[in-house]
């Protein structure tokens, strides 16, 4: 079976002068070798077919794959994640994880926490600023957390993010606003524990294969998750295994949440605990990161069990059920 891979390598954009920030959603050289690794050792024949721009090419010349394994961030747009497989619904090649419709929704902060909470999961109080004037339409209570409507891997989050008046509000949003046209994500600062579920499969079919509790070390006072945080995650936090009976909650709700949302094949959804003991949804990662050093989704796997091999299977093996290709 032949196994097309498209990937942003991070290297490739750094050379046309993008910022470390910029492409800190994009991948090293050796997570790509380790999951084309992954793959040739499961018995498939892998393509490296790079960005979209690339496989356009190779699409124009006629190159076609039995499916095609993409972790394919983009850079422009808040469809930048649905361009790869709209690109191969186009030409019917199938493809792993989520469709277009669930990249560009989950995306957007806001829009996916409007559909999560019509399905009645908890998830703090939240507005979108798309627009510095509207800071004073903000009807919440302090102390608000601030983030990027549209990026990922604690991209324009550090401790400033936590603010606890209309000053402090108004002045990171108007730090942020002109790097990160697609708004600001203001929601209500939840004081608890932070977890983060890792899913494998779709639908019915997906499962939990358990969560780590994010633990932050003294060094960093504000606990946040942000970019540098996890970039030095080894200094700033520790992952640790919770209690059954929190596992069970968040579990639960993470199962919940991919369903509702339509995910597929394999990702990761982050929780935070309220001032009351309630978990709540922040956000889906329906295309995680997969570096089988660095990345949350492997790291907790192994806590769990599972070998960087097995997750790439369990991945495939939901894929390829979905295309009729077992």
């Amino acid at each position: 079976m032949k196994i097309g891979l498209t990937y942003d390598l991070r290297a490739d954009y750094l050379k046309e002068g993008y910022s470390e920030e910029e492409t800190a959603e994009f991948d090293r050289e050796s997570t790509i070798d380790y999951i084309d690794q992954a793959l040739q050792t499961l018995g498939y024949q892998t393509d490296r077919i790079g960005h979209v721009r690339h496989l356009i090419q190779r699409l124009a010349l006629g190159n076609r794959w039995d499916m095609v394994f993409n972790i394919c961030e983009g850079m422009h747009g808040i469809g930048r994640e649905a361009q790869v497989p709209a690109l191969l619904d186009i030409f019917q090649i199938p493809y792993t994880f989520s469709d277009p419709l669930v990249l560009s929704l989950t995306l957007h902060k806001g829009m996916t926490k409007r559909v999560v909470r019509d399905f009645g999961i908890p998830t703090p109080g939240f507005t979108i600023i798309d627009k510095l004037e509207d800071c004073a339409t903000v009807d919440l209570p302090f102390p608000l957390f601030v983030k990027p409507n549209a990026e990922g891997t604690g991209k324009g989050i550090n401790a400033l993010s936590k603010v606890m008046n209309s000053g402090e509000l108004f002045q990171i949003c108007r730090d942020l606003l002109p790097r990160y046209p697609s708004g600001l994500l203001v929601e209500e600062f939840l004081p608890g524990r932070e977890f983060t579920v890792g899913i494998l499969g779709t639908g019915n079919e997906s499962y939990a294969i358990g969560l780590m509790e994010i633990l932050f070390k003294e060094e960093d006072t504000k606990n946040i998750y942000s970019y540098q945080t996890k970039s030095d995650y080894l200094k700033a936090v520790e992952y640790q295994i919770p209690e059954q009976e929190i596992t069970e909650r968040c579990q639960a709700l993470a199962l919940k949440t991919w369903q509702v949302l339509g995910c597929r094949d394999g990702g990761r959804v982050d929780i935070r605990v309220d001032r009351f003991g309630v978990p709540n949804f922040i956000e889906v990662n329906p295309l995680a990161g997969l570096d089988k050093v660095h990345s949350d989704l492997p790291i907790l796997a192994y806590m769990h069990g599972y070998d960087f091999e097995r997750i790439i299977a369990e991945i495939m093996h939901s894929a390829r059920k979905r295309a009729g290709l077992l």
